[in-house]
């Protein structure tokens, strides 16, 4: 029996508006993301007002490289001009050969030019941890600074022309400073072995090194607890010039404000 022809236009419509209900939702989600989509947009163009929202780091990078090119260009062109003043200068002074000679020779004589020639070696060193002599001050077994200065001072009387400790130029205001079981040279501790180096004469800054009472109190120390002390003859020394500041500093009173 076929199915009246009401009932079939009423399923149809009820199929076609169950088939519709989705697609109404899809167009106005859509709509929806559309409107959203287009406003961030418009928002978007109005801040940034013609520039780039997401400057890439790479522009950035080059922006920089670029300009610190041009500052390193400038800065060399400056120091190009300063040096051609100074050249300019120099040669209107109308230096006499005579004092740039006895500027050199006064750098030399206070230890701001290399020195090489022959000379000696001395070395001093703490005694060994293993000796402990009973009833014996620690103290007495290492080196001081009073030990380094004998030598010193020795070596200048003896006719040294210039000198190292551990390395360092021995210039008129070096100091030797004790610090614990350190010795402090221009600011810089330093552990024994400490090795003083003299550019002289070598027959004469051994004699006065035999001579001097202050060094052989010292030997005895020596023979008696083991201290270290070496010496060497040079036939030739390389001592660099001096290299730190050659200002003096001092302690003075507190200033309340």
């Amino acid at each position: 029996m076929r199915e009246p022809l009401w009932r079939r236009a009423r399923s149809r419509l009820t199929s076609r508006v169950r088939g519709d209900r989705p697609t109404l939702r899809r167009r106005l989600l859509t709509l929806t993301v559309c409107f959203a989509a287009g406003l961030m947009i418009t928002v978007s163009a109005i801040n940034a007002r013609g520039t780039d929202l997401r400057p890439a780091r790479n522009t950035d990078l080059a922006d920089l490289v670029r300009s610190e090119s041009a500052r390193n260009s400038d800065l060399a062109a400056e120091v190009a001009e300063m040096r051609a003043e100074v050249d300019r200068l120099t040669a209107a002074s109308g230096t006499v050969p005579a004092d740039t000679e006895r500027a050199s020779e006064l750098s030399r004589q206070v230890g701001l030019e290399p020195v090489a020639g022959p000379g000696v070696t001395v070395t001093l060193t703490d005694a060994p941890v293993s000796i402990d002599p009973v009833g014996v001050d620690g103290d007495l077994l290492v080196v001081h600074q009073q030990d380094i200065q004998a030598v010193v001072n020795v070596l200048w009387q003896g006719g040294a022309e210039a000198m190292t400790i551990q390395g360092q130029r021995v210039i008129p205001t070096t100091g030797i400073k004790c610090v614990g079981n350190t010795v402090v040279l221009h600011g810089v501790p330093y552990a024994p072995p400490y090795v003083i180096s003299a550019v002289g004469e070598p027959g004469a800054l051994e004699a006065a090194l035999a001579g001097s009472p202050q060094v052989g109190i010292y030997r005895q120390y020596v023979e008696a607890y083991g201290l270290g002390y070496a010496q060497r003859t040079e036939s030739r020394l390389e001592l660099p010039g001096f290299t730190g500041g050659t200002t003096l500093s001092w302690a003075g009173p507190r200033r309340d404000s």
